[in-house]
């Protein structure tokens, strides 16, 4: 069996913002053979990806 890796992430202030999602790393498109630094920034990069999908924020900024 591969290697996988767990993404999870809550707010403390907005109840119900919570996520947990486990991947192998095989589906994430990354190496089970890299070095443990590439391994590191492969995963944090594609955490941070993962966690705006899930917020799906919508903002504005108004000048006036």
């Amino acid at each position: 069996m591969g290697k996988s890796v767990t993404f999870s992430f809550s707010s403390p202030k907005y109840e119900g913002t919570e996520e947990t999602e486990t991947f192998a790393l095989k589906e994430l498109g990354i190496d089970e053979d890299l070095d443990d630094e590439t391994m590191k920034i492969e995963i944090d990069r594609i955490f941070q990806a993962w966690v705006w999908d899930k917020l799906n924020l919508a903002y504005s900024i108004v000048i006036g």
